[in-house]
């Protein structure tokens, strides 16, 4: 299979990083593209992480009543004294 590149920056580009690499042309661009994928699908996989965080905190946040709240403050305020430090 065939890719022709018509970009004379990234022909450049790709024959600097072999140069300095010491790999083709084709390695030093499979590299790459293996690194951007593996960056998007981290990417992805780190917004989905913070969206089952986010369902979580907001169930949590339903199921509390003013009481939980308030049970959570006073321990909290057991922990620290007023000057912010360890009790």
């Amino acid at each position: 299979m065939a890719l022709n590149i018509k970009n004379e920056r990234v022909c450049r580009l790709a024959k600097e990083a072999a140069r300095v690499s010491g790999l083709s042309q084709t390695s030093v661009l499979e590299k790459a593209l293996e690194a951007f994928l593996a960056d998007h699908d981290a990417a992805g996989a780190a917004r989905a992480r913070r969206a089952r965080v986010d369902r979580l905190l907001a169930e949590i946040d339903a199921r509390m009543t003013d009481e939980h709240r308030a049970a959570i403050q006073r321990n909290l305020d057991e922990l620290y004294d007023d000057h912010g430090l360890p009790a």
